[in-house]
């Protein structure tokens, strides 16, 4: 080429030109890719063969374990035994399954899958298949990979996110007991069959490592509760014969001797008696020892409130003269004391309370207890209210587990002003008796109460109070009785099951001279019926009944009212019934109940909230039987917030035909179902 006029730069000559040195590979891509294609290979299952397709059931029932895992379980004539089981326990523990969500390299994945492959070989041997052989293959490896044998085609790069591990599991033969030893068994004599029964695996059943703890437990409870008090139970020794496939089991026992109840030994005398905690016990010195009482003596301590922390332990007593005889043959049995070593929970507690509804106002109540003034079991507390319609103030003395266990004895005073709508009242009454009660944790089927009630009470309903007409005087003595079943499964929120009770106190009332007998009679029913995990249909009657007198001869606090939280809800308190003159209730003596609520649980706040409609109806009447001609129907709207102690009840009802006077909306607030 001709120089151009005017360039004095040299025309370029390629000779000129420095040579490009070629650029080294990058050593950290080198040795991840070095590092993805040695994992790919050394994946267990896959060495011994090129394809993954030689190690896979051609028929396989696939189960998905989370994003990346599969087991495949072959299909044939013999299903794979406890495979629900296999399953849920290779979930619950796979590494590949706790880190489904991670955003892990094919490396990390190789690594967890190899040690699940080591996890369900070792779930697989528990539940009885000693020879099993578990194959691994990948799917995913690449945008050319075969989704079926896992083979990469060579289509694109490996994504870690859509490897797939699965698991091809060819359990091999399942082995069974063989042979079973346990130890000096058999020197408990008569007792063998049903202790060697209690043991329930036999030869030829499959070898289950999860059955053998189970039923150890089980042999160890039957040897406490047939005597056997210092028992030993030694570790199972499970030696596998491939040549027969079976499991020779040995379990080595050592009964000792059968032991009676001696006595119960308190740590603090002075405060728990040993003698109280005798009479709280379900065993009497001479019965044969069953480790199940003392399971149930530590609940019933533990239910007194009174300790904080409690040991009931075994030691073997010293023979004597005295020593209780379990077989009536003048031969000294083995015996064996309960220490009882307890230290005291606070004693006093100061509580209070504040509350609302609609039909009665706000209620202020406070109390101070001691729980064990007098000990043993002895409780005095003292409380008072201050309302809109009430004021009390009230002492209640208390002897819990009086003379047997759950017998208490109590006593209450108390001097109370009510002003509600109904009739205004001011009472003295003192009531005395023995009642078996039901608890949060000891929830009896069967309770009664009884006892005497002396009450001095000074009244006039709501016609002597719109007529400014003085009150009048009533003494009255009564002999309280109740009897109760209850076969539902929870004392606060029941779901299955119904109770049934009833109240009788037959009564006489003075007053200005005038002498007056009568009877109160109450019964209610109630019965839930689970419909589904998440309904609860739930009914309740309640029918009440005063016999052999007029109702003028009734004080008006005595007289049978509906309407409320506990009654008929939509309605105010003591609302339902016969009316004066002046519109206002009067009480009567025959009531009528009844209620039907759907609680239905939401899903809410981790299944804590529920949500209750509800339809109430009651009537009461001035004579002695219902009849209904008035009844007043209420519907509404509840929630539910389940606690750990009860749920917390918010219903919302209005009444359907409403008196003249009614509101329109009632709210109530408590604790526990409305029945």
């Amino acid at each position: 080429m001709a120089d151009l006029p005017g360039m004095t730069l040299a025309q370029p000559n390629g000779s000129e030109l420095p040579e490009i040195e070629p650029l080294s590979p990058d050593p950290d891509i080198e040795a991840a890719q070095l590092a993805t294609e040695s994992a790919v290979e050394a994946l267990p299952g896959q060495e011994e063969t090129d394809s993954a397709r030689n190690v896979r059931h051609v028929d396989a029932d696939i189960v998905k374990v989370g994003r990346r895992v599969q087991l495949a379980f072959p299909r044939g004539a013999e299903p794979v035994a406890s495979r629900d089981d296999i399953v849920s326990r290779f979930a619950g523990l796979s590494s590949l399954k706790t880190y489904d969500g991670d955003d892990d390299n094919l490396a990390q994945i190789v690594r967890r899958a190899r040690t699940d492959r080591e996890l369900l070989e070792e779930i697989l041997r528990l539940v009885g298949y000693h020879d099993a052989s578990v194959f691994q293959s990948l799917a995913g490896l690449g945008n050319g990979a075969d989704a079926e044998t896992g083979a990469t085609t060579g289509g694109g790069p490996i994504d870690p996110g859509k490897v797939v591990v699965r698991f091809d599991i060819q359990p091999g033969p399942l082995y069974r007991f063989g042979q079973f030893a346990f130890g000096d068994l058999e020197r408990t004599g008569p007792d063998y069959p049903d202790l060697r029964a209690a043991f329930r695996l036999n030869p030829g059943e499959p070898v289950n490592a999860d059955r053998i703890v189970e039923e150890r437990f089980n042999l160890e409870t039957a040897l406490g509760e047939k005597g056997y008090a210092f028992a030993k139970v030694g570790e199972p020794d499970l030696l596998i014969d491939h040549e027969r496939r079976e499991g020779d089991l040995t379990l080595p026992v050592t009964p000792g001797a059968v032991h009676v109840f001696g006595k119960v030994i308190s740590s603090r005398e002075d405060f728990l008696s040993g003698k109280h905690l005798q009479r709280i016990a379900r065993f009497r010195p001479g019965e044969r020892f069953k480790r199940s009482e003392l399971d149930d003596l530590r609940r019933a301590i533990l239910a007194t409130g009174l300790v904080s922390t409690l040991t009931v332990d075994t030691r073997k007593a010293e023979v004597n003269d005295q020593t209780p005889s379990a077989n009536g043959a003048g031969e000294a049995p083995a015996v064996v004391d309960v220490e009882v070593g307890l230290t005291p929970a606070p004693l006093r507690t100061l509580a209070g309370l504040v509350g609302y509804s609609s039909g009665e106002g706000f209620r202020v109540v406070g109390s101070w207890e001691h729980r064990n003034f007098f000990p043993p079991e002895g409780m005095v507390r003292a409380r008072a209210v201050a309302g809109t319609q009430e004021q009390l103030a009230g002492l209640t003395v208390r002897r819990n587990n009086f003379l047997m266990r759950d017998l208490v004895l109590i006593g209450d005073l108390f001097a109370r002003y009510q002003n509600n709508t109904a009739y205004q009242a001011r009472t003295v009454s003192f009531t005395g008796g023995l009642e078996r009660q039901t608890t949060l944790l000891f929830q009896k089927p069967w309770v009664f109460a009884a006892g005497f009630e002396a009450v001095a009470t000074s009244e006039r309903d709501a016609a002597a109070i719109r007529a400014d007409l003085p009150r009048k005087t009533y003494f009255i003595g009564a002999l309280p009785l109740r009897a109760a079943f209850d076969g539902s499964d929870n004392l606060l929120d029941p779901t299955t099951g119904f109770r049934l009770g009833l109240r009788v106190s037959p009564e006489i009332s003075v007053q200005d001279g005038t002498r007056s007998s009568y009877a109160r009679m109450q019964l209610d029913a109630s019965y839930y019926n689970p419909v589904s995990e998440k309904l609860v249909l739930a009914g309740r009657v309640r029918f009440g009944t005063i016999l052999g007198t007029q109702i003028d001869n009734i004080a008006p606090s005595r007289r049978l009212y509906a309407g409320g939280g506990g009654s008929v809800r939509g309605y105010g308190f003591q609302l339902i019934g016969p009316r004066d003159t002046f519109g206002e209730p009067s009480g009567g003596r025959a009531l009528s109940e009844f209620s039907l609520e759907a609680r239905v649980k939401t899903g809410l706040m981790a299944g804590a909230i529920s949500v209750v409609p509800f339809v109430d109806a009651g009537a009461v009447d001035t004579t002695a039987t219902p009849r209904l001609r008035d009844i007043k129907v209420g519907a509404g709207l509840g929630i539910r917030y389940e606690t750990n102690f009860g749920p917390i009840r918010i219903d919302v009802g209005t009444p359907l035909n409403p008196s003249r006077g009614d509101a329109r909306i009632g709210v109530y607030v408590a604790l526990g179902q409305a029945f």
